[in-house]
């Protein structure tokens, strides 16, 4: 499989160091040194776009790659206002389109478990229900896109909460995600149900960027070969 890597920071390394040890071939890697090569001409030498970049640059080139028909792997996170956007670029252009806030593969196995602790919670209104996330110094985006996936998937199954906000709130619908930046944590979020008995918690710690790394090859290789719009529970058959 050729894959063109759209962000060549940590992150893009690391995708690399996996996919080469795969077998796979790097033929594209863009920065911001050499955004002259990011041409249709040489998206379409790739089979698959992985793209991890900036919140105000993902879009633009995510709808590149689709443009191009390339089918393309998103990672990049606070940009959600567009997505619609992009999944429709990839209908229009016949192109496949994945995006996650978490490549994980333990991370998403932590989505399905937080929707089920939630919605079993949700009968019991004695415990007050709230998130913490902890990311290195350098993480651009609060909460992180794992944490807003998290909030979600609790709104979607906890009917007396019907929005988060970053902060510490006393409001009963709210749902509170306190953001913390500790380098070099590369991630750790806790969902928290507290009453004045005893508290439940569940948590994931992330101990390096690999199993974010892994986890876009895995779904560029469940992708390349599609047309559509999918999600990491597609990769992950669950």
């Amino acid at each position: 499989m050729k894959i063109a890597i759209i962000g060549y920071g940590k992150m893009g390394k690391a995708i690399e160091e996996i996919a080469i040890n795969k077998g796979h071939e790097i033929i594209l890697k863009i920065n911001s040194q050499n955004l002259a090569e990011f041409t249709k001409e040489n998206i379409q030498k790739a089979d698959v776009c992985i793209e991890f970049t900036t919140p105000h640059t993902a879009f633009e080139n995510v709808k590149k790659c689709l443009e191009a028909g390339i089918p393309t792997v998103c990672g990049s996170t606070a940009w959600l206002e567009k997505l619609e956007d992009a999944k429709q670029i990839a209908i229009d252009n016949h192109a496949a389109f994945l995006y996650a806030s978490n490549f994980s593969i333990g991370v998403n196995l932590f989505f399905k478990i937080n929707k089920m602790v939630a919605a079993i919670m949700e009968k019991h209104p004695e415990y007050r229900v709230a998130m913490e996330e902890i990311h290195h110094t350098h993480k651009k985006d609060a909460p992180s896109g794992t944490a807003v996936t998290l909030a979600e998937g609790i709104l979607e199954n906890y009917a007396a909460k019907n929005k988060w906000v970053n902060e510490a709130t006393t409001q009963k619908n709210e749902l509170s995600i306190i953001s913390k930046r500790i380098d070099p944590a590369p991630g750790t979020h806790t969902v928290f149900y507290q009453s004045e008995i005893d508290e439940i918690s569940i948590n994931h710690t992330a101990h390096s960027r690999i199993g974010f790394a892994s986890g876009s090859v895995l779904a560029a290789e469940f992708l390349h070969t599609k047309k559509g719009i999918f999600t990491m529970n597609d990769v992950l058959n669950l």
